[in-house]
């Protein structure tokens, strides 16, 4: 047989390609023997068990369960093509074991709750997808269709005693801003405007809350002192600044009450506490720092020493 340059390349190659093959083939199978592991036919009952080791992770299940719906684990264990397993065997399937609890509770039940968080669903709906479960993969679909239509949640805590709040404070490794407001602890009657500026520290509270609520815990006090309008700004579980609203002020015959809005103060102590965010461990330097500033409000002498009273 008579062969041209170009078909003599071409025969060669295809026998190298042939033989480059075979011994691939004979490598895996020696080291699967020398790994006890081999490739087998599962067969049996719906109520015949088998043990699955899903990347590490070992689940023990029904043939039933597996076959009950048409994905690719009917197609493996319904002796329709061959599944690897170990000397022990384990049927070995290359994949995250972490959801895969939740893929044989789907196949049981038909349903099951879905996680809250984006990420874990979509880590599930991968799974989902290798094996060909195509409802599931629907389901979670319309579960994250559904919650990209809503905006994230705020949620502030409400407390009604410094036990609470001392609990709230040392579980959090978060920055906390925490807003006394009790309108109703008043034993005198209010300046012109001090219903306003109320008004006006609650509105600022909450519009914190909504644009730092991810990086900051929001607190919302209503602890019966003698408090009306305070705020306190905490970094690792220490009170750094606080900042009083309200003041005892004199008018011709009688005492009033005189509530204040210092916005840039607020401003300026909610972005301190922002120092703290994401640190290990409190900084020596940045605690005397931000700690050495008088953490009082407004107000007069008197009132400052009347509220250092209530507070002994």
């Amino acid at each position: 047989m008579f062969f041209g340059k170009n078909n003599l390349f071409t025969y060669k190659t295809n026998v190298q390609v042939i033989i480059l093959n075979a011994f691939t083939d004979i490598c895996s199978i020696i080291l699967m023997n020398m790994s006890g592991e081999q490739r087998t036919v599962i067969k049996g009952t719906a109520s015949k068990y088998v043990k699955l080791n899903v990347g590490g992770a070992l689940f023990y299940t029904t043939i039933g369960t597996l076959t009950k719906h048409d994905t690719m684990l009917r197609a493996m264990f319904s002796g329709r093509m061959e599944v690897l397993t170990d000397s022990e065997g384990w049927v070995l399937i290359d994949r995250s074991g972490k959801h895969f609890g939740e893929i044989l509770n789907f196949l049981r039940d038909g349903t099951i709750p879905l996680p809250d968080s984006k990420r874990e669903l979509m880590e599930l709906q991968t799974e989902a997808k290798y094996y060909l479960i195509q409802e599931l993969v629907e389901l979670i679909e319309s579960q994250i269709k559904a919650k990209e239509g809503v905006d994230p949640i705020c949620r502030v805590p409400l407390i009604t005693s410094s036990k609470e709040a001392e609990v709230i404070i040392n579980s959090t490794p978060k920055p906390i801003v925490k807003l006394l407001c009790n309108r109703h602890n008043n034993k005198y009657s209010y300046t012109t405007n001090s219903d306003d500026n109320l008004l006006k520290n609650i509105e600022l509270f909450e519009k914190l809350s909504l644009r730092f609520n991810r990086r900051i815990l929001f607190i919302k006090d209503v602890n019966c002192n003698q408090e009306i309008c305070c705020w306190s700004f905490y970094g690792h579980k220490q009170r750094i600044a606080e900042v009083c609203c309200t003041s005892i002020v004199y008018g011709m015959d009688k005492k009033h009450t005189k509530v204040e809005f210092p916005e840039a103060r607020i401003y300026e102590e909610t972005l301190n506490v922002l120092l703290y965010e994401n640190r290990d461990r409190p900084d020596a330097e940045l605690m005397q720092a931000t700690m050495s500033r008088p953490s009082g409000g407004h107000g007069s002498d008197e009132e400052g020493e009347d509220r250092e009273k209530r507070r002994k």
